[in-house]
């Protein structure tokens, strides 16, 4: 976290920091001692693991329970952890707990970071964002050892407990199950399926969410723009496909098991990656459902990746406006500046062109169905970890854009560009407006 003489931008510091913790993870994981059958591990297995590890997307390529011993699990579920706090974050908490003086530039690197609107209390924010994770990891953990240890014994269970609240908390998809089945055993079971959703969606919520909660509880009104517009979003986002999975996609089960994979699967593709249900038997639809969600993913600040909610808040918001003929779009009556629509269509473009563009080389080179392969890119650059199941077979050609795309989908598109281009803006002489019709 700390910026040298150099004076890297808050946005170098995130893309340096991401890139040496992938490398760090990528030694360690090579080492014998990471494996379970104490071999080396080559270059490019070790390499996508880390990345989608610190990504925290879930994407792999061996089987995280049965090729990787206790040490490679241990390192793997740390990578999600600093990956899911971020690097400045987890930087900035150990610095205050060692008591060092957090100084102005790094106070600048943490808002950042955290996309805090104020400078002011950052500090204390960052202790709480820790505390809070923790804390509800914690939880998650005792309740999913209520299910693990009756099943696995005391050990592996209370290790199965802290590594999938971990993995859920923060977005990461990854799982100890083997065979790669995910939580498919657990379809049924309401206190695995509703707890990993339940950490799903509070690490997507955001960090700027938890603390408006933190502060205002119930008292919605309070809450800052932001914290409105990720909440009704994400209802909406959950909700709806919820509605579609139950209705068109899950008809052959019953009862409470159909409620709950279709909350499951509305849930999961928010960047998450565990998934309860075979996915190869959606419809061409419901993929296409799943790859709009994975595509969105959770929201600004959080332990998620993807476009985010707040993004296409403001996109529908403009659109909303457009349509409407007002002057602004607006929400709970505030209006939205014209450099944040712009900075959302940048993104949305972005995101969407890097998918596109991945699935189309991915289909090519391979020889599968562009949707498949759409589902694949989609997956990586929402940081989901969901799959058709095709990972696996895939050449260091389609692997190496996957990790790309795990890269810039977990730092973000625009903080890679500012952080290549920190230094190349320049200032240009407006020219003239001539109006150019659309639609």
């Amino acid at each position: 976290m700390l910026v040298g003489k150099k004076h890297l931008s808050s946005f170098q510091v995130v893309l340096y920091g991401f890139t040496l913790l992938i490398l760090a993870g990528t030694f360690l994981l090579m080492t014998p001692a990471a494996s379970a059958a104490h071999h080396w591990t080559s270059f490019a297995d070790a390499l996508f693991t880390s990345t989608s590890a610190v990504c925290v997307t879930g994407l792999v390529v061996r089987d995280t329970a049965a090729y990787w011993s206790f040490f490679g699990q241990f390192v793997i579920i740390c990578l999600i952890q600093i990956g899911g706090l971020g690097i400045v974050i987890t930087a900035g908490a150990i610095a205050i707990a060692s008591g060092r003086k957090i100084g102005l530039m790094q106070r600048s690197t943490l808002q950042d970071s955290l996309s805090a609107p104020k400078l002011g209390g950052i500090v204390r924010l960052t202790g709480f964002i820790v505390k809070g994770v923790f804390l509800i990891e914690g939880i998650g953990a005792l309740i999913l050892m209520s299910r693990f240890i009756p099943q696995y014994g005391i050990s592996k269970g209370i290790w199965y407990g802290i590594f999938h609240s971990i993995s859920a908390l923060c977005n990461a998809g990854f799982d100890l199950m083997g065979h790669f089945r995910s939580l498919t055993r657990y379809v049924s079971d309401p206190v695995v399926s509703i707890t990993i959703a339940c950490l799903i969606i509070i690490g997507g919520l955001g960090f700027l969410t938890w603390n408006d909660f933190y502060q205002f509880r119930f008292h919605f009104r309070r809450y800052s723009l932001q914290s409105k517009l990720i909440l009704v979003i994400t209802s909406l986002l959950i909700g709806l496909p919820t509605l579609y999975f139950y209705f068109f996609e899950y008809s052959s089960y019953t009862g409470l098991t159909r409620w709950l994979i279709s909350f499951f699967q509305a849930v999961t593709p928010r960047t998450a990656g565990f998934n309860t249900a075979d996915l190869s038997t959606l419809s061409e639809t419901g993929v296409m459902v799943m790859i709009f969600l994975m595509l969105t993913g959770g929201s600004p600040g959080s332990t998620a990746g993807g476009m985010k909610t707040t993004t296409l808040g403001v996109l529908f918001l403009s659109a909303k406006a457009i349509l409407m003929r007002e002057d602004k779009p607006s929400a709970f009556n505030r209006s939205i500046s014209a450099d944040t629509i712009s900075t959302s269509l940048t993104l949305s473009v972005m995101y969407v062109s890097l998918c596109v563009i991945g699935g189309c080389l991915i289909s090519r080179y391979e020889g599968l169905p562009l949707l498949t392969c759409l589902f694949e890119t989609a997956s990586a650059i929402g940081t989901v970890g969901l799959t058709l199941g095709i990972t696996t077979g895939l050449s260091l050609f389609s692997r190496a854009i996957l990790v790309a795309l795990m890269f810039i989908g977990r730092i973000g598109g625009m903080t890679m560009i500012y952080a290549i281009f920190a230094n190349t803006r320049q200032k240009h002489a407006h020219c003239v407006e001539e109006k150019i019709i659309v639609g």
